[in-house]
């Protein structure tokens, strides 16, 4: 078989198990837990379905933005682990600033900052620098998901 990425935009809440059987009409199995949590889930052509949360959290990214839009609260909650190091990286004595961020989904992006004086060296201004780089990275990786979320890969609204 061959592989595919899935993107999809949906309208979801939270509901328990045996909350979504009484909206389907249905009679929870003896074997299941209707008080597990979960999301209801719609992707807008009249097709709902219930998942559990855990299921749900690992397929979905909540958007803060509406009308379809990114917002700083998204960028940030993208951000799982900052770390930040300074190097030498020549026996010029230049210093630089080295910040990677992880996302929540384990990609890394790390950016750099110097300076042309090392006496003029602040660390703080070499993060602030690096973090901004960063944080424009994310809100383009950002818009492409929700991009695709909306439109698929065809260029076509779902």
């Amino acid at each position: 078989m061959k592989k595919f990425i899935g993107v999809k935009l949906v309208d979801a809440k939270p509901m328990t198990r045996g909350e979504y059987n009484i909206l389907r009409g249905w009679e929870l199995p003896a074997d299941e837990d209707g008080t597990d949590e979960g999301f209801l889930k719609d992707n807008g052509h009249g097709h709902i379905q219930w998942d559990p949360s855990d299921t749900f959290d690992k397929q979905y990214l909540h958007i803060a933005g509406e009308n379809n839009t990114i917002t700083q609260v998204d960028v940030n909650a993208m951000t799982e682990k900052v770390h930040l190091q300074t190097i030498k990286p020549n026996s010029r004595g230049s210093l630089v600033t080295v910040v990677t961020v992880t996302l929540k989904n384990g990609f890394t992006l790390t950016e750099t900052s110097s300076c042309v004086d090392p006496a003029n060296y602040d660390e703080s201004i070499g993060f602030d620098v690096c973090m901004e780089k960063i944080n424009n990275k994310i809100w383009f990786l950002l818009g492409f998901l929700l991009q695709s979320g909306l439109y698929g890969f065809s260029g076509e609204r779902y």
